[in-house]
This record gives C-alpha cells, structure tokens and sequence, in this order.
C-alpha cells in the first residue's frame, strides 16, 4: 500500500518535498549560523574543522558544470569530454599542493588582499579586485543558469523565473550567514548533491550491465546476454547516426593540451576554492581539508563518465527514429523548456537524429543530459526529483562561494583597503551585505542572458583565471624578485587578451570569427592557456627593467616557505 502510495506522487510533487525540504535546511542553517562580524562573514572565524571544511570545498568546488554539464559534455563529445576530467581534477590537486598552504601561511583571505600585501600597491589590489570580479561573475553565471533550467523542468516555470527564485535563495542564506553559514550550509549541500548523483547512477548501471559499481559498469557487457560491450554498443549507435565514434577523440591534441593546462592552471586561481583554506585553524588542517575534499570530489568525477555513457546511449535508443508521435512524456516535458527541440525538416513525423546538421531533425542542449538521464530510464518519480535537488545544491553551493568572494573583494579590498580604511567592523559587515545584493542582481541577469552552455560558461571563467591570477600568485610565492610593477603589466595583459578572445569568438565582437579563425587552433576555452603564457612573458620582461621589491617584502616570500612553525598561520 505504502510503496503503491509513493509510486503514485508525480515528479512535480517530488521535486516540491523533496527541494522545498533541502532549502529549508539551507535556510535553517543560515539562520543558526548567521554572522555577527566581519571575520565570520569572511572566513567563518577559522574555526571551521577540516573534515567539515573538506565537504564545503567538495560543495563549493563541484558546482553546476560538475553536476549538470560536464557528464552532458561528455555524452557529446565522447573522448574527447575527458579534458574536463583531466584539468578540473588535475588542477585541484595543484592548488592543494603548490598554492593553498603558502597562502595559508601568509594570512591573507582573499587573492586581491594577497596581491595587494605582496606588490605592495593599490594599483595592484584594484587590478586584482577587477579581475577577481569579471572570473566571479562569469563562473556565477554558469551556476545561474544551472539553476534556471533545474526550475524550468521539474517546477514547470520559465528558467527565468527559475533564476529568479534562486537568487532569492541564494541571497538569503549568503547574505545572512556569510562564510560562516555559507560553510556549514555547503555540507549538507554535499550530502544532497553527491547521493543525487549516485543513486540514479547505480540504478542504471545495475539496469544497463547488472553492475552496481557504475565505473565498472560503463565498460562491461550489457545485461541482456547480448555479450556485447556497453561502450561497443554507443561506439555502434554513434557511427550509425554518422557521428564520430563515441570512444575516439577528434580535437587537435594542441586544443586538448591547452583546455586541459587552462583549466588546471584556472583552477589554482580561482578565489572562491582559495578562501576556503583560511576558514581552519592551522595549515595543517588546510592541508587536511584539501586532501579530504579531493577524496570527496573523486567519488563523482569517476563516475561521470559512467552517466554519461548510459545518458547517451538511452538518449539514442529512446529517441533516434522514433515516431514523434509516440514519444515519451518526459521529452515532450522537457519541450516546453527550449532544450530540446523536434524540427520535422521532411515531415515524415519520424525524429530524424543524424550528425548530418542539414538533415538533423534533432535539437538536444548537452545541459540536459544527467538531468534527463533517470526520465529516460524510466526510474522511480522520487530519483527524477532528487536529481532536481542535487543540480540546485551544486549550483547554490557553488554561487554563494563566488557571491561571498564578490562582495569580499568590493567591502574589504576595496572600500577598507582603498576608499575608506577608518570603517567600522559593522560597517563593512554592511557593506559586505549590500555588495552581495548587488552581485546577486548582476549574476541574475547573467544567468538570463548566459553565453553559452552551463560548463562552456565555467571553463571561460577557468581561462580568466589562468590568464589573470594564477602567474601573480605562483610568482609571488615562490619568486621573491618579483615586484609590483612586472605583476601589474601580467595581470592586466593576460585579463585584457582573454577578454578579447572570449568576447571575439564567443559574442562575435571585433569582426567575430569562426572555428577556423581560432589563433593557434586553440578554442576559447583553452586561450587562457596562451594568455597566462603572456601574463608570465610580460611580468618577466618588466620586472627586468624596474626597482626590485623592497627588502622586508622579499623576507616575508622567504618566510612563508620556511617549514619551522608551519602549524601556525602568520596573523595579521
């Protein structure tokens, strides 16, 4: 009775319980956790325990591209999806490693405030606010747009009603709790985000091969005694529609190397996964939160592949040649959203998906792949429903990270650093609040209005990154000749010739371009790559040509490498 009872609740109804119960346990721990000064707010009083710091990283890090796009970017692009894989995970290991601890040392919580103490000018702080800026709002904007298409589909509203609420979400538990809430709201976003993966992923997978273990699942044989192998199988399917076969990469290796180096290199930038590490006591337990977040992370970038492996060969198999007439209900749901689309080009009434573009009949927006995934495999209405609530916890998690790192860098290195260094604590804790609900607005209409695709949006942010703060910061750790002069002309240069090249051939400024206009063949994504390249060429040549640093700031680069006494942060 009681399992004909719950059969027998919509997805709508699902997605209601099972997301309204999640937001009032975000809501909740805003309110417990809410902070009363401008440390809690910044940094949650670095009192927050590693383990407990390790999952809001994890949260914070895995954000809508994680969740919703990248396993939809792999279900497209096959083999060659995996760069995402490679340089998201790849470049969190580097941060952990080579950046997070020395930053730690050095006492300063955010990247401008760090810039600005070891260049010791304004100029450079403001250079570094401005950068730390344009990477927020463009990461933010992904998240944005994450969560307009979650609301689209399983509240059935517009998606940009959609970015709307969630802005109002947002903007309560973010402005309220700051870090502090901000932190403890991120664990249970963790929890929530990493079973909603998981469990429709294993249904599958046991559904597809018998295998509960979905890594493994993806390459074994299918279940239907076939003896055929899954990954042979999409491999089939692929060349049959005339794409590229699912398991062999067609990018240059040169537009690989360089989206892969981008997104590492992006990642060791990227100021909101940096502040986490100043919210604990002592480096070590930096280092400790960094290697238990990496665990945490690793439990679904493995399985990513899997998803998108059984998303896209559901996807061909429901959809591919089928009658439109006799669809299902989950593809004409997701209709009304815009994300997919049936043109009858021959009106046949027959769904003609072919790579042919021409004879393409076939519209499929690669951000809805994981979140269609559990409709097309015909799983419970409570799974399709934890899925919602899994892409609103990475989105959430993710977009109140880079909110608090927005308005950090407004209130705290730019009015009390710049403007008006006299404020009171409380009135920057205000300011830190109102600059929040001014970026909340601007990644709203980011968010309505985004340039490309969830994960296309973040690796642009990835490659603003790269091409800004990552040569300032690695330079100014570890290169103690470095000075103000050749770290400005760096940022500036690497900031200045990303934009250019996103906004070129992402929003066709500038004479736009094509693909085969691409400079070196490298796409969007990878120029960051090219522009760090810059970035270092050109802080090296000034650098060359200008005063060396002052004496007591090239101790202080000397000192945060000593070991001795490293179980201590430097205060300030």
């Amino acid at each position: 009775m009681n399992s004909l009872l719950i059969e027998g609740i919509g997805v709508q109804n699902w997605t209601y319980i099972i997301v309204g119960v999640t937001f009032a346990l975000y809501i909740g721990i805003a309110i417990w956790s809410r902070a009363s000064s401008t440390k809690e707010f910044y940094v949650a009083s670095g009192g927050v325990s590693p383990i407990a710091n390790g999952m809001a990283t994890a949260a914070d890090w895995m954000s809508a591209a994680s969740f919703i796009s990248m396993a939809g970017i792999i279900s497209f692009a096959g083999y060659d999806g995996a760069v995402y894989l490679l340089g998201w995970t790849g470049g969190y290991v580097l941060l952990a490693l080579l950046l997070a601890p020395y930053l730690r040392k050095f006492g300063k919580f955010t990247v401008p405030d760090f810039i600005g103490d070891r260049y010791y000018s304004k100029t450079a702080r403001i250079v570094a606010v401005f950068c730390a800026l344009i990477v927020s709002f463009t990461y933010v904007a992904g998240q944005m747009r994450g969560v307009g298409i979650v609301f689209s589909r399983f509240l059935e509203v517009e998606i940009n009603t959609g970015v709307i609420i969630g802005m109002i979400i947002v903007l309560f538990y973010a402005v309220l709790g700051g870090m502090k809430g901000i932190t403890y709201t991120q664990v249970a976003q963790y929890c929530v985000l990493i079973f909603a993966f998981m469990v429709p992923a294993i249904f599958i997978s046991i559904q597809m091969t018998g295998n509960p273990i979905p890594q493994l699942g993806f390459g074994d044989k299918l279940a239907d005694g076939s003896g055929t192998y899954l990954l042979d199988k999409l491999d089939g399917l692929s060349t049959d529609l005339g794409f590229a076969e699912y398991t062999k990469g067609s990018k240059s290796l040169t537009d690989v190397f360089a989206i892969t180096l981008a997104l590492m290199v992006g990642t060791a930038g990227l100021p909101h996964v940096i502040v986490r590490f100043f919210t604990v006591k002592r480096v070590r337990d930096a280092r400790k939160s960094a290697g238990i977040a990496l665990l945490l992370i690793v439990v679904l970038y493995s399985t990513a592949p899997a998803v998108a492996v059984f998303a896209r060969t559901n996807m061909i198999e429901t959809v591919s040649n089928q009658p439109y007439a006799n669809v299902p209900d989950w593809f004409k749901k997701w209709e009304t959203t815009g994300l997919i689309a049936f043109n009858d080009k021959n009106n046949d009434g027959i769904i003609q998906y072919v790579a042919n573009k021409t004879n393409n009949e076939l519209m499929i927006d690669r951000d809805i792949m994981v979140l269609a995934n559990p409709e097309i495999a015909r799983l419970p209405n409570w799974v399709i429903a934890l899925v919602a609530a899994g892409g609103l916890a990475a989105a959430l998690s993710t977009a109140a990270g880079l909110l608090l790192v927005i308005s950090a860098s407004v209130s705290h290195d730019l009015i009390k650093k710049i403007i008006n260094p006299k404020i009171s604590d409380k009135g920057e804790l205000i300011a830190a609040r109102l600059s929040a609900v001014g970026a909340v607005c601007v990644a709203g209409y980011f968010g309505i209005n985004p340039p490309g695709f969830v994960a296309a949006v973040v690796a642009l942010a990835f490659g603003l990154a790269a091409a800004s703060f990552f040569p300032a910061i690695v330079l100014g750790i570890f290169y103690k000749r470095m000075n103000k002069q050749g770290a400005i002309s760096g940022m500036i240069t690497g900031i200045l010739l990303m934009l250019f090249y996103m906004t070129k051939f992402k929003f066709n400024w500038f004479g736009g371009g094509t693909k085969e206009d691409w400079w070196f063949g490298i796409s969007p994504e990878g120029f960051g790559s090219i522009a760090m390249l810059f970035n270092f060429m050109v802080s090296f040549v000034v650098m060359k040509f200008t005063k060396a640093p002052p004496k007591e700031v090239q101790e202080i680069v000397e000192n945060i490498r000593i070991p001795s006494g490293v179980g201590e942060a430097i205060n300030h």
